[in-house]
């Protein structure tokens, strides 16, 4: 309950601009537009983690980018998964390859076309509890969305859990959280069948160090192949550091 009445003050009432305080805005235009995907490119944190997938980044963890994604995060600004939702599915059409894995926007989709799968990276239940909401799972439903109305076929598949209790990331070196991480996650019992046949890509809302979806692709890979999907690939909606140049996505 509280969360939908967070998401009906949000449209109702809405704040000032979540990116940079614009009054009686939402998001402004020039926040929307840092968040458009436009320059989606590959992120590759250094030292890279072990594992770690190819990972697409929308956008560089700064100024309003960074803002949007604190305010939808920590201060429960729900109705902002839109945006993040658009930016991430940029992301994710970005790393796509393939005649099978990336059909042309408004193609409807096709027998054969392999459906995208995104796999949020999962919160501790007590993170979820804190803040009243997924942030992962539910910009991946918002992008998920987008990919649909734009007639790529995808859906959200939440198949991965924690099997243990890890501690809050914030403050960590890269060793560190890797560490943490360790073993930390498991694909869920029929999980695998939840994902097979698709192409999966892992999807979180930032990469840091990239210990976590590094754990996330190892998880998915000790499922079995029909779990991976072949091997995982990752999308986020910003990265802290290794931008690499980028190209611009339709």
């Amino acid at each position: 309950m509280w969360g939908w009445w967070q998401e009906l003050a949000g449209l109702v009432l809405p704040d000032d601009c979540a990116g940079c305080g614009a009054a009686r805005v939402l998001l402004c235009a020039r926040c929307r537009e840092a968040l458009s995907g436009a320059g989606a490119g590959l992120v590759r944190p250094s030292p890279a983690p072990e594992g770690l997938p190819v990972v697409h980044a929308a956008a560089v963890y700064e100024g309003p980018v960074r803002a949007v994604l604190l305010a939808h995060k920590e201060r429960g600004a729900l109705p902002l998964a839109g945006a993040l939702g658009r930016a991430l599915a940029a992301a994710v059409l970005a790393g796509a390859e393939g005649p099978g894995e990336r059909p042309a926007e408004g193609s409807g989709g096709g027998s054969g076309e392999r459906e995208l799968v995104l796999v949020p990276v999962p919160s501790a239940r007590r993170r979820v509890r804190a803040r009243g909401h997924d942030p992962a799972r539910r910009i991946a439903l918002a992008a998920a969305g987008r990919l649909r109305r734009a007639g790529v076929p995808a859906r959200v598949a939440p198949v991965l859990r924690l099997r243990r209790a890890v501690a809050d990331q914030a403050g960590l070196g890269a060793g560190q959280r890797r560490e943490n991480l360790a073993g930390a996650l498991e694909v869920r019992r029929d999980g695998v069948r939840a994902v097979a046949g698709a192409a999966v890509v892992l999807v979180d809302d930032l990469v840091t160090t990239g210990a976590t979806l590094a754990e996330a692709a190892r998880a998915l890979r000790a499922a079995g192949p029909g779990a991976a999907g072949g091997v995982p690939r990752a999308a986020v909606v910003a990265a802290t550091s290794g931008y690499s140049k980028r190209a611009k996505v339709s």
